[in-house]
């Protein structure tokens, strides 16, 4: 294995873990009561693009890991 296809490896796991990151975020903000001190709206503004950026960054780690540890390696 190439240096190349191991750095995409390892960068696909720390993607697919910040997605995980994001999601978690977004649960902290909306549904926990960590910052109950911020308004419930304000917290929602600010979890609403962090929830819609995991999603975006959930495709584009499924897309990475299919393509880095489900395709042949025949190049």
């Amino acid at each position: 294995m190439d240096s190349k296809r191991l750095y995409d490896k390892v960068m696909t796991i720390f993607g697919t873990t910040m997605v995980f990151f994001y999601m978690g975020m977004t649960y902290l903000l909306v549904f926990s009561p960590i910052f109950a001190y911020i308004d419930i709206a304000l917290r929602v503004i600010f979890a609403l693009p962090l929830f819609i950026y995991g999603v975006y960054r959930a495709v584009g780690a499924f897309r990475n890991i299919k393509e880095n540890f489900f395709e042949s390696d025949d190049e």
